[in-house]
């Protein structure tokens, strides 16, 4: 209950200081949160219903397991949280809007005093977003709404399991559990990349130990294959960021720059195309990804769950794989400066660091 009072009162105490549009969004997130909790209840009990379908018992039970095994062999907090479940009849439980600049690669920035800035809003509802989304149109940024089916809140409250994802293979619901333990583990202020690049690299990790003992050949097969397409993938769309990054560094009118921009998109989404064709034997995966065609935003979005992994990785095998010891080295990383630890983290995956081209970016586009 004093967690409550806290949220509630840090935030009305805040919106009304900012203005009422601050005072709407707070509310709605207040609000959107606590239906949540008030939907949710413990798995255990959950399972003892004899109205609980099969399918979801399963699930259920599974996760338990998950949950023991993030906290036994992955070092991740044991608490409440991903020990309840609640549906809440919609199929995400937030929406998330990224904008960036018609010209820059840096994403818009929402800051908030409990997390700091972070690369992204987030909604309740679907409506909301869209109508956030239209006004940074109108403002003249390139925007990307898309459905997140969990969220974590850092160890404030008990996160509990959603109908959002609970249907997932095993592998992407081990892998969202360990994602959103992690978060609780280590967070910064005002680094959303490095925040979501460890989350990224313990769920990684963690899903290659779950499955080792639980998994067969099969399932083993099936998740290498997707993991290596998201490789690929991932990787185009950050080679084409960085492109379009020193594109717009040009001293170019605006109207060549629009045009450029257009040709640089259409040849990252023929050059998907061709991968998915080729090397994918069709599997369209991606293709929503292109549908209502690709912007800056959504290419941020990426760079946001995936540019520091390389370092991260690197920071584990120099570990040797020990859990323990790569959590200490992550939080005497997270102690540093932002400059001292982009340097690190550049060392670690041995190349210059992006991060300094993407605020030189974000510098021109002013």
């Amino acid at each position: 209950m004093r967690r409550w009072a806290l949220l509630v009162g840090v935030a009305v105490a805040l919106a009304v200081a900012a203005g009422c549009s601050t005072l709407s969004y707070y509310g709605q997130a207040v609000a959107g949160h606590l239906a949540v909790m008030n939907r949710t209840k413990p798995i255990e009990a959950q399972l003892g219903e004899k109205s609980t379908p099969p399918e979801l018992r399963e699930k259920l039970a599974r996760v338990l397991a998950m949950r023991e095994f993030a906290s036994r062999e992955l070092g991740l907090p044991d608490n409440g949280s991903y020990r309840g479940y609640a549906d809440l009849e919609r199929p995400y439980v937030v929406w998330n809007v990224f904008a960036a600049p018609e010209f820059s690669i840096e994403p818009r920035p929402s800051c908030f005093v409990v997390v700091g800035c972070v690369s992204y809003r987030g909604y309740y509802a679907k409506d909301a977003a869209e109508g956030f989304a239209a006004e940074l149109r109108g403002q003249g940024y390139d925007v990307f709404v898309y459905g997140v089916p969990a969220y974590s809140t850092l160890g404030w409250f008990d996160d509990p399991v959603l109908n959002t994802f609970v249907s997932y293979p095993d592998a992407e619901l081990a892998r969202l559990i360990f994602h959103e333990l992690a978060h609780q583990l280590v967070y910064i202020r005002d680094d959303t990349v490095f925040n979501e690049s460890f989350a990224v690299a313990v769920e990684e990790a963690g899903v290659a130990r779950w499955m080792a003992g639980h998994s067969t050949a099969a399932e083993l097969e099936s998740y290498a294959q997707g993991r290596s397409r998201r490789a690929e993938f991932v990787r185009l769309a950050l080679r084409y960021r960085e492109r379009l990054g020193a594109f717009y560094r040009e001293p170019l009118p605006v109207e060549q720059k629009r045009a450029g921009k257009a040709r640089l998109f259409a040849e990252m989404e023929s050059e998907y195309r061709l991968l998915r064709d080729r090397e994918w034997n069709g599997w369209p995966g991606y293709d929503r990804w292109f549908e209502r065609g690709v912007n800056n935003a959504q290419l941020a979005s990426i760079a946001t769950y995936e540019e520091l992994v390389p370092a991260f990785r690197a920071l584990l095998a120099r570990e040797g794989g020990d859990m323990a010891r790569f959590y200490r080295e992550v939080k005497t990383l997270a102690q540093l400066d932002k400059s001292d630890r982009d340097a690190r983290l550049a060392a670690l995956a041995g190349g210059a660091p992006a991060r300094q081209a993407r605020r030189d970016t974000a510098a021109d586009a002013k």
